[in-house]
């Protein structure tokens, strides 16, 4: 396996991420922020931030996929979600777990960062996905 997830004793105890990723191999692939739409369509996905967070993480697999790689190899997720509250935690939770199995997304995830900003490029655009990954 290239990639090992882990939560060292002594870090903060939770649910949704691991804290550490252990990655063997040569190969990095990252891909660049992806948002709540389907390929080449024009506007955002109608509806709530864990419909967005789903879909772009299908896009993410999408890329993953291109380069060889898949969920499984991922050693780094960032986030980033417009008008981030911590209420928002069920429905952004929600839109991971929607699609977990379907991608291959290990629960809990690789090491994940959640930032919460203003804005993204578009008003309706409520989450954007990066995603580093690691291959032999």
């Amino acid at each position: 396996m290239t990639v090992r997830l882990l939560d060292p004793r002594g870090m903060m105890e939770q649910e949704a991420y691991h804290h550490v990723a252990v990655a063997r191999g040569t190969t990095w692939v990252t891909v660049a922020g992806q948002v709540g739409r389907r390929g080449g369509e024009g506007s955002a996905e109608v509806g709530d931030l864990a419909t967005q967070v789903g879909q772009a993480l299908r896009n993410v697999g999408v890329g993953l996929a291109g380069a060889g790689a898949g969920f499984s190899d991922v050693v780094r997720l960032t986030f980033y979600v417009t008008r981030w509250s911590p209420e928002d935690l069920p429905a952004f939770m929600g839109g991971v777990q929607s699609v977990a199995e379907e991608l291959g997304l290990p629960m809990p995830m690789p090491p994940a960062s959640l930032i919460g900003v203003e804005t993204l490029y578009e008003p309706d655009v409520r989450v954007e996905v990066e995603a580093t990954a690691v291959l032999d």
